[in-house]
């Protein structure tokens, strides 16, 4: 239970009129000195709204400030925390940092973000207005606390404002004549932070304490200076503390240049100039947005998603929105969406939803606009408490950005719905952006013999999606940093004891098929060797059912496993014979190369697995979703792909219903027509009205045998989940205040309750049978 200061309310109203004001004064100091628990605040976590304007704010607005000297503040605070950026890109330790998986951002008193780099990640800074929030209600006046010059504030924990526990912030104050007026930060996606399993991500975590660290918001810098008693405390609390000194450096360094080219700025323009700039920023972008909403058509999208795995079990648990605009309102609607599970690593704060939201609003909405806070403002967002994209205090959140990824998918997609019939468009309709973490993570002992763990930089490249006249770019960028690395692995190798044997070769017909294609994804094969205790996870959904849709007619990527070899030393193989280094998931698996290995495939929730040398693991990135129809694709476009292996023969006939050549490549188009021509026959021949449609697709309820969560149908008070009992699975539908708690049994106690069913079925079998006489 969370019992924060503001509880006591409640305590002490029901006796106030029975009490003198002396009386009072002492029950509230009595409840001030004893409260038990500082949690979350719901009122600030809750939120996403900029705050009301301070009255030094409205003081400072009421001079009047010159627009031009406005934008002309706006540049120079860019051009600050791109440096500051690109400090932290340089220097940083965590392979994050170096493949510019951070960002830098400057935030009015208050906490609402008012500007942020041009490069990095939006989401990380979207919501630091929480913990900056928490700071000034629970530590500025507080007197073991206080916030001063040169303090710093560092916090990770999710539950608190954060994308997910791996990213590490440092936020520090502007403070003149005394008074706050403004914050700086810095957050790097850092990895290892002591979670169950190496590398900061963990598809294991069955509990809130197998997370790792989970620091709320607390001073690690006093008056310029580190802390070494807590920085002490966290480093024995990871697993590379090499790593949590180096990148507290880095962004100490990196807001204090950013402070210092603001101070000098001050200085020049004045502290009410500045404070004034920041704050009409602020207000500037929210009046725009609500502007934008209202061109908007009026109306509903809805735009539902499922992920096919606990990351342990198989399940199908959906992620449902509504987004209706009506005049200059937008209400983003996610009830409907399935229960938390209360013992797996897949759920999420709403914050971090919120994050992945923003992001496809600043980057692929209006990617023109200022980034700041505002840009989400004025959105109303419906959500119920207790489901996964909402998760309370106590659910695991180690694969958080299973649900907040798929928040940023639902206002991709649905916005291009929205805006497709605009005259006016902020940005290009596109076909959904991969969003899936396809990379290995790693921990273990290095060759150096440090103790470490993180993750590849290959989940930067996911491809991007199809637009209306354009093919996505092939494995392109993150969907949550336009300007991220995927690094090069031969530097990796000088830290890490492993290799990517395959690494980053596209893969034939991995894309989405459409008029226009997604961007095609490549695959990874990698192989330790040369360090007594390594392993690797991967922390994916979408081996079963496509994380992403096409639009307009456009296919989705496909669906992906993960493969490996076991039981050999491939590097022996090489050196034995170096034309045997002739790689690929496809032909390993087909062609099964290595005798008396044992060759595996599975869904992508692995779970902290120890690899011996030469060992394969091997996944492949997936795809951007293809936009209109793949039988519009212009003929000579699928040959030149076929003719540079992107497609097959197969899929250039069967999905493009293309003909041509194939030891030419030259087109056949009166082949092609033909073709075509069939296709369209057939599917006029198997269409169906749609209320016909309707009556044979639409069921009562899910499958008996799937293990279903979520809303089934329109209606969304009442969820459809499987609960386990002594009896074994039972399937109950009840609204989330009414839904048990949801834990799924250990797989490995499943498997041993089976076996030994058996076992007492054989017993119960051979015990009866009479002795045979000889």
């Amino acid at each position: 239970m969370t019992i924060v200061n503001d509880d006591r309310t409640d305590a002490v109203s029901t006796t106030k009129a029975a009490l003198t004001p002396q009386e009072q004064e002492w029950v509230e100091k009595f409840m001030d000195d004893t409260t038990l628990f500082l949690g979350p605040d719901p009122e600030i976590m809750r939120s996403h709204s900029i705050a009301e304007r301070s009255p030094y704010e409205e003081a400072c607005i009421a001079q009047g400030v010159d627009r031009l000297e406005a934008e002309r503040i706006r540049k120079r605070i860019a051009g600050a925390l791109d440096e500051g950026y690109e400090m932290c890109e340089a220097q940083g330790a965590a392979p994050g940092a170096k493949w510019g998986d951070l960002t830098t951002a400057i935030y009015t008193a208050a906490g609402d973000v008012s500007y942020l780099s041009c490069h990095g990640v939006i989401a990380f800074s979207a919501i630091l207005h929480h913990p900056i929030r928490y700071i000034m209600k629970y530590w500025k006046d507080e007197p073991t606390v206080g916030v001063n010059p040169g303090d710093g504030f560092i916090h990770n924990d999710a539950r608190y404002g954060n994308v997910h526990n791996t990213d590490q912030s440092m936020i520090m104050p502007i403070i003149r004549d005394d008074q706050i007026i403004a914050w700086v930060a810095a957050t790097i996606h850092e990895g290892e932070n002591g979670a169950c399993e190496p590398g900061g991500m963990p598809s294991g975590s069955e509990t809130a304490f197998d997370d790792g660290l989970r620091m709320s918001p607390f001073k690690i810098v006093e008056g310029g200076h580190l802390r070494r008693d807590l920085l002490t405390f966290l480093q024995h609390s990871v697993r590379d503390p090499k790593l949590q000194l180096a990148d507290l450096k880095v962004k100490m360094g990196a807001v204090n240049r950013i402070m210092d080219r603001i101070n000098t700025l001050i200085d020049e323009v004045g502290v009410e100039t500045f404070v004034a700039a920041l704050r009409m920023t602020v207000e500037d972008v929210d009046v725009e947005v609500r502007r934008r909403i209202s061109e908007l058509p009026d109306g509903t999208v809805s735009f539902n998603q499922f992920m096919d795995s606990t990351l342990k079990e198989n399940i199908l648990i959906k992620l449902a929105c509504k987004i209706t605009v009506k005049g200059d309102h937008m209400t983003i609607d996610l009830r409907g969406t399935g229960p938390e599970i209360f013992n797996r690593a897949i759920n999420s704060p709403l914050c971090s939803v919120k994050s992945m939201m923003m992001q496809a609003i600043l980057a692929f909405w209006w990617p023109d606009l200022p980034r700041c806070t505002s840009a989400m403002s004025c959105i109303e967002i419906i959500s119920d408490e207790g489901t996964w994209a909402d998760a309370g205090y106590d659910a695991p959140m180690g694969q958080s950005l299973q649900a907040s990824f798929r928040g940023f998918s639902a206002l991709q997609a649905s916005f291009g719905k929205l805006q497709f019939s605009n005259h006016i468009k902020y940005s290009n309709v596109v076909a959904n952006w991969f969003n899936q973490i396809n990379t290995f993570l790693w921990g273990g002992e290095t060759q150096h013999g440090d103790q470490v763990g993180n993750l590849c930089a290959d989940l930067n490249g996911m491809p991007g999606g199809a637009k209306p006249f354009k093919d996505g770019e092939d494995s392109v960028s993150p969907l949550f940093c336009a300007m991220a690395d995927t690094a090069e692995q031969e530097v990796m190798e000088e830290e890490v004891p492993f290799m990517q044997l395959v690494s980053k070769r596209l893969v034939k017909d991995n894309m989405g098929f459409g008029k226009f294609t997604g961007g095609m994804g490549y695959e990874m094969i990698v192989a330790s060797e040369g360090t007594p205790h390594w392993g690797f996870m991967t922390v994916t959904s979408g081996a079963k059912f496509s994380s992403v849709y096409g639009m307009f007619g456009g296919y989705g990527c496909g669906t992906y496993p993960l493969a490996m070899v076991k039981g050999v030393n491939a590097y022996e193989h090489f050196r034995r014979d170096p034309k045997t280094f002739d790689l690929s998931m496809e032909k390993v698996m087909n062609e099964q190369p290595f005798e008396g290995a044992k060759y595996t495939t599975a869904h992508m929730g692995l779970q902290f697995d120890v690899a011996k040398d030469g060992e394969l693991y091997m996944i492949s990135q997936g795809a951007g979703g293809g936009y209109g129809d793949p039988l519009e694709r212009d003929p000579e476009s699928v040959v030149r792909d076929a003719e540079l292996g992107r497609v097959s023969a197969k899929v250039a006939r069967d999905i493009f219903c293309v003909a041509y050549d194939e030891e030419h490549f030259r087109l056949d188009a009166e082949g092609t027509e033909r073709l075509r021509a069939a296709q369209r026959g057939r599917r006029l021949a198997q269409g169906k009205p749609y209320a016909e449609f309707i009556k044979d697709f639409v069921t009562e309820e899910p499958p008996a045998d799937l293990l279903y969560y979520g809303s089934w149908g329109d209606d969304t008070e009442e969820l459809t989940a499987t609960v386990f009992t002594v009896n074994g699975p039972e399937r109950v539908t009840k609204t989330i205040d009414e839904m048990p708690i949801i834990m799924i049994p250990d797989r490995r106690e499943v498997k041993i309750s089976k076996l030994e069913q058996r076992i007492l079925e054989l017993e119960t079998k051979y015990n009866d049978r009479q002795p045979v006489k000889s």
